[in-house]
């Protein structure tokens, strides 16, 4: 079982959004970064990942970017069944 802490996390389209600060720039931190990637990636999840500047300054685009990868991966997968009668 993966035992990792993700920023933003879409269970259904297994998809991770995280946001790097300064931190990230650390040598030790971004060998973590990768691994986490690595094996995050490994069980089926696509990570996009984007600087506190993109965030605080180019909303915009990363709005743009998050919908291509959303869209990219609804074309891959089989949308999910229907849930059973009566469980609504």
């Amino acid at each position: 079982m993966l035992q990792y802490i993700a920023d933003f996390l879409c269970k259904e389209l297994k998809l991770i959004i995280e946001v790097d600060g300064i931190t990230h720039l650390n040598v030790e931190t971004s060998k973590k970064d990768k691994r986490k990637a690595c094996a995050l990636e490994s069980a089926g999840f696509t990570i996009i990942r984007f600087t506190d500047e993109d965030v605080l300054k180019n909303m915009s685009g990363v709005i743009q970017r998050i919908v291509r990868v959303v869209d990219m991966i609804g074309r891959s997968s089989p949308p999910p069944a229907p849930p059973p009668a009566g469980d609504m």
